[in-house]
């Protein structure tokens, strides 16, 4: 098992097609290749699956993790069409046909922010191939704030979002890796970071251009993509679903906005993660992988 546990973690290819477009899915796949998977976890916006392999690699010796590149991050080769895109329904679809090429019993599904959004839609439309989530702040506006995303009048207001405004200012290319790990160590949304999790965020965060130098895998234009697109309804998600759902929420800067004792949802548990900032998955990386050993043990 400790062999297991510390070898790097395989890569798979899942071919897709769906209306958003076919491709490859890429996955990572922790532990013993020959027992079923117990756990898939799906990354935060802008990120990858390698980001968290600090956090999933300790796990690998009990279980097997699955973990994929969302459509527009890492090694996963999916169109990203941004014309007319409304919502994370794409995601959504793609980790739909994920749990569809699972073979065996119901797993664990897991995400971060997006990554957990998105399961938990992907949940309500396979409610049978998963048997409980566990959701790091994911991205759950209030009730009123998802109705009016939906508006058509929405569309012309999203380029005002101050997280798509940024994305967009977002560095795309550097001379090295050398130089984007100096770009990102200790600032904005990698303050604090152990280095090595940055440094795993950029194995399948950069690839490399025939010019010698290496580009964002996902670009600044698809990560503010998913800021904007904001009409999915994870409310009727968590309504449909039908599984229990343990949402861990950020105490500081969260954008989850249902809170513990939340109404109306039986299956639905907030807790919130005191001292956690949005990114407690990689500040408090044993409070997030707890969550995710309990869920699936």
């Amino acid at each position: 098992m400790d062999a297991i546990r510390l070898s790097p973690p395989r890569r798979l290819s899942l071919p897709v097609k769906n209306r958003w477009g076919g491709g490859d899915l890429s996955v990572l796949d922790f532990g013993d290749p020959k027992r079923p998977v117990d756990l898939v976890f799906v990354h935060a916006n802008g990120f990858n699956a390698m980001t968290y392999r600090t956090l999933l690699a300790p796990l690998s010796g009990t279980l097997r993790i699955w973990a994929p590149d969302l459509r527009g991050h890492g090694r996963t080769a999916l169109p990203t069409e941004r014309d007319r895109r409304r919502g994370w329904s794409d995601h959504r679809d793609d980790l739909a046909a994920l749990l569809d090429a699972l073979d065996g019993p119901p797993v664990v599904l897991a995400g971060h922010s997006m990554g957990g959004t998105s399961s938990l839609l992907a949940a309500a439309e396979r409610p049978d191939a998963v048997s409980k989530l566990v959701l790091f702040d994911p991205v759950i506006w209030g009730r009123l704030s998802v109705a009016l995303f939906q508006l058509p009048l929405f569309d012309r207001m999203a380029s005002h979002i101050p997280l798509v405004k940024g994305a967009l200012r977002r560095r795309a290319v550097f001379d090295s890796r050398e130089q984007a790990l100096a770009a990102y160590s200790g600032r904005g949304a990698f303050r604090g970071w152990p280095e090595m999790m940055i440094a795993d965020y950029l194995t399948d965060g950069l690839v490399e251009t025939p010019e010698g130098g290496f580009t964002l895998a996902c670009a600044p234009e698809w990560e503010a993509s998913n800021y904007a697109a904001q009409s999915h309804d994870p409310w009727k998600a968590m309504k449909r679903v039908g599984r229990p759902v343990r949402i861990l929420k950020a105490e500081a800067g969260s954008t989850c906005f249902p809170s513990p004792g939340v109404k109306g949802l039986p299956n639905v548990s907030v807790e919130v993660v005191h001292g956690g900032t949005h990114f407690f998955p990689m500040l408090k990386a044993d409070v997030a992988r707890d969550a995710l050993f309990d869920a699936a043990v």
